[in-house]
């Protein structure tokens, strides 16, 4: 028996060895000038790189979860054209293709549900899908394309602006153009060429035209610009702004020609008079200490704090809490349209003006397939109150956009003060403009706080009929988020210096209010002694706060004469 349990000990281990070694990759030289791949049980992602010799020879990858073996990658050449194809053992077996070509190859991919990525300069780009999307990053200076939907409506997305969708017979449509830039007088053209030809062929996918997949936001159809859009695009924030034109390039031509001369920020001004200099001996600074989960640190003495300007020393001779109001908004996602959802939505956004210190100053603002504002800011909690009768719950979720446009437009005018952001919502986006990536840049330029509360929909719609109802675990696994939510949230909450607080149980939506408060006013006015001169416009660049706390991070907000 011992001896039949080492057998069998030796056997596995052998055969798990086996399994190591054979669930590897499958990586090939590859050469020529044109290529063409058929991987119908994955995804092609081809690269253009170019030689520093001068050959044609590129490299091939070929992955996947259970190993690739080389069976299942066949390559045939001939006369200066390649053929790769994937032939999988098991027709539910994925396996995804990873190539490098050298510039101004051609390629012709076909795939099934996978998505095939062509990034750089080819001369040449075919791809045929049913499912999968298809995206292309190339030289827009000399661009032919032509994309082709068989059996379903147009969805796309571009850089630029592109010739009209044509339907054909059968249901199918089209779109054909090219792009061609005019050449300035006199100009050397680029030793590479750089003209493209696409033709894309999909069943029901998605094409997008050198637009980042991570930028394609939930609803690709071209329809007119909402209210919180038109805001966004009159805010002048570039960034959002370009977003908002991809998306919907004809209206948002049709709405930014109504408009005055926008004054696009961030921008460069000309030189003027300098700003005001604080040349006071005694300073206060305004800083938060943050941990590594970004949670604020309220137990902090004037030994726990260092100050330096232009790497001097400075004396900290106090240290208090800050008192300073804020400005805060409540972001409310009323696009349920269970039974009894706007009652517990009102009674939650109720529960959390009783929360928040009476000198706060809270804006409310609603939003689902548009945004509008309840009330704007305000100290007067009965007016607060007496707003959320004024909205009913229903249609899609622009959650992105509504997010936005509290950051472009409600806490625009407040740049430079304490603002932040609460958010209850779900964490889905089924009607923006906007996709996620877009707002990350806008939300740390605008330097507010951001608190999400994400609830599942359905956790929500059982507290709404029964306050106490007790929910079985079997149900409970349905009324969890997404891990796309959740994902995001953390981001949300981490890019802005806030908190994230996933929703399992209604009770932790009070607490979580708590939390927010007890957040919101943990910061410090550091009073030091200074000779450097700063600017009225926050803290000095040479000024430099730190805790001495380990694992702690401290952000100046701005810098004032001491009182």
């Amino acid at each position: 028996m011992q001896f039949l349990a080492k057998s069998l000990s030796t056997i596995c281990f052998v055969g798990l060895l086996w399994f190591n070694t054979t669930a590897q990759d499958v990586v090939r030289e590859v050469s020529g000038n044109a290529f063409e791949i058929v991987n119908r049980s994955g995804r092609v992602l081809a690269k253009a790189e170019s030689s520093t010799d001068g050959t044609k020879i590129g490299s091939l990858t070929a992955t996947s979860p259970k190993g690739v073996s080389d069976a299942e990658i066949k390559i045939t050449s001939a006369r200066g054209r390649t053929l790769i194809t994937v032939a999988a053992v098991d027709a539910k077996k994925r396996i995804d293709l990873n190539l490098t070509l050298p510039e101004r190859t051609s390629i012709k991919v076909e795939t099934a549900a996978g998505g095939v990525e062509a990034m750089g300069n080819f001369a040449s780009v075919i791809a045929k899908t049913e499912t999968g999307t298809v995206a292309v990053d190339v030289p827009a200076e000399d661009l032919t394309y032509n994309f082709f939907w068989t059996e379903s409506r147009p969805r796309y997305l571009a850089d630029f602006d592109i010739a009209d969708v044509k339907e054909k017979a059968a249901g199918r449509f089209e779109i054909k153009g090219r792009k061609a830039e005019t050449r300035p007088a006199g100009s050397v053209s680029s030793e590479v060429s750089n003209s493209v030809s696409l033709n894309l062929t999909t069943a029901r996918g998605i094409i997008l035209l050198n637009v980042s997949p991570n930028e394609v936001m939930s609803d690709l159809r071209e329809r007119p610009l909402t209210n919180a859009a038109k805001s966004i695009v009159r805010s002048g924030d570039s960034l959002l702004m370009e977003a908002i034109r991809r998306a919907s390039p004809k209206y948002f031509g049709d709405y930014a020609r109504t408009l005055p001369p926008i004054t696009r920020q961030p921008s460069f001004t000309t030189k003027g008079a300098r700003p005001e200099m604080l040349n006071a001996e005694m300073k206060t600074a305004l800083v938060r200490v943050t941990d590594l989960k970004n949670r604020a640190i309220d137990d902090l003495t004037a030994e726990d704090f260092e100050v330096t300007e232009s790497g001097t020393a400075r004396e900290v001779v106090g240290v208090t809490r800050s008192t300073a109001p804020f400005n805060l908004v409540l972001l409310l996602d009323v696009s349920g349209s269970v039974e009894n959802y706007v009652n517990f939505i009102r009674k939650a956004a109720r529960n959390f003006v009783d929360t928040v210190d009476d000198r706060d100053r809270v804006s409310i603002v609603m939003f689902n397939e548009d945004v509008k504002v309840l009330s704007p800011f305000t100290t007067d909690k009965q007016k607060l109150s007496k707003s959320l009768d004024t909205f009913d719950a229903g249609g899609g979720t622009a959650y992105y956009d509504a997010l936005a446009y509290a950051v472009a437009d409600t806490l625009r005018p407040m740049k430079g003060e304490r603002t932040a952001i609460v958010i209850l919502t779900d964490g889905d986006d089924n009607r923006s403009f906007l996709a996620f990536e877009s707002l990350m840049g806008s939300i740390q330029e605008s330097g507010a706080l951001l608190y999400p509360l994400y609830v599942p929909s359905g956790l929500l719609a059982v507290a709404a009929a029964n306050s106490d109802a007790d929910i079985d675990p079997v149900r409970r696994k349905y009324m969890s988020l997404s891990v796309k939510a959740e994902g995001e949230g953390e981001r949300l909450a981490r890019v802005s210096g806030g908190v994230y607080y996933p929703i399992t149980d209604i009770a932790q939506i009070q607490r979580a209010y708590q939390d927010i408060v007890v957040q919101l006013r943990t910061a410090y006015n550091v009073t030091f002694r200074s000779d450097a001169s700063t600017t009225t416009n926050g803290a000095s660049p040479r000024l430099k706060v730190r805790s001495k706390r380990p694992q702690t991070f401290t952000t100046v907000n701005s810098i004032i004469p001491a009182q």
